[in-house]
């Protein structure tokens, strides 16, 4: 068999699944034959045109499986092992890279390569670049259905909790639960948030957002957050706040919300509405009032998977509650659409080949 089959994006608002042949591996790639995948948001922004891609580019970038081929310079693989790989697949050569910005491989947002700079990988075949610094083994304890969240989600939601820079005892809001705001839940408690504030209006994710970490749910269609917020904590704020939606209501409203000398953290993706963000100068304290901006994409790397596989062994949390939906390759499309159209109550679709 030379050749697999693969979603591709044929031009923009458009989805299909084509045969294309299966990748060969260079000296320092893996090529891994799928057994999961997950469909991100992010594929949805992209083929509604917020990135310029080449038509017929495969999407995906949340993916495991087996080892399939290994590239002659790699060590430490074997075929048929069980194996995973971040959203995001750095050079590891480059000065960022070696400055600790790996997500910036090679300049802004480098290091998202899948779909964005090659094929990505909801396909039956995908390569693995740089393999031996970005492939992770995964645990025989640990089951595909949860560690394919490491690839993405996890690891991005916790960066956003990381670049809130928590102490002991803080408090937190985070404007959206959607996966990667429901991760950034997870990520705060873990970090010893006291007190958590879950802005969202569908019960389900509410409950869920709960079930995580959440002390607070601030539900938006009951009043403005920002004054629910405020309210709540006496006028004073929170310490940090998580912007997981990407718009220019809730990048505000979480500046608003953080205290003097709050940290607002963004994982939101903002690349659909082509208006600047606005900074609210009063919230800001015309410059002054000690808040900072964080803003980053999730980083990739064989440790960091290693490290969110690590978390998921103690059983301390289970991601597999943001599996809302199962499909078959074969349903892969109707999968898109559910998502891209956030039908049916979906947070996550699961595809297995």
């Amino acid at each position: 068999m030379s050749s697999m089959q693969a979603l591709i994006m044929p031009e923009t608002n458009k989805t299909d699944v084509v045969e294309k042949p299966i990748p060969e591996p260079g000296p320092n790639d893996v090529i891994v034959k799928t057994t999961h995948a997950l469909i991100c948001t992010s594929d949805v922004h992209t083929v509604k045109g917020a990135l310029p891609v080449e038509p017929g580019v495969t999407l995906g970038h949340e993916a495991l499986g087996t080892v399939h081929a290994i590239g002659s310079a790699v060590e430490g693989f074997a075929v048929g092992q069980r194996v995973a790989v971040n959203a995001v697949t750095p050079c590891w050569h480059c000065r960022y890279c070696q400055s600790g910005y790996s997500s910036q491989c090679q300049g802004p947002l480098g290091g998202y390569q899948y779909t964005a700079q090659r094929d990505g990988n909801m396909s039956e075949y995908f390569i693995v670049p740089q393999a031996m610094a970005n492939l992770a083994p995964i645990p025989e304890s640990l089951s595909s259905e949860a560690a394919i969240y490491a690839c993405d989600m996890l690891s991005t939601g916790f960066m956003g909790a990381e670049h809130c820079y928590m102490r002991l005892g803080d408090s937190a809001a985070v404007f959206a639960q959607g996966a990667v705001g429901l991760s950034a839940t997870i990520g705060l408690s873990l970090l010893g948030a006291a007190r958590i504030f879950a802005v969202e209006s569908i019960p389900a994710r509410q409950e869920l957002a709960r079930t995580y970490g959440a002390t607070d749910i601030i539900d938006f269609s009951a009043g403005d957050p920002v004054e629910q917020i405020l309210e709540a904590t006496g006028g004073e704020g929170v310490d940090a706040a998580i912007e997981a939606l990407g718009a220019p209501q809730t990048w505000e409203a979480a500046i608003r919300v953080t205290k003097a000398g709050g940290r607002t953290s963004n994982v939101g993706y903002h690349g659909e509405d082509p208006e600047p963000l606005q900074v609210p100068l009063d919230a800001f304290g015309l410059g002054m009032a000690d808040k900072s901006i964080h803003s980053g994409l999730c980083p990739g790397g064989n440790d960091r998977m290693q490290r969110i596989f690590a978390l998921l062994q103690t059983g301390r949390f289970d991601p597999t509650l943001m599996t809302t939906h199962t499909f078959s390759f074969d349903e892969v499309e109707r999968a898109f659409w559910i998502m891209a159209n956030k039908e049916e109550g979906v947070i996550k679709p699961l595809i297995t080949f």
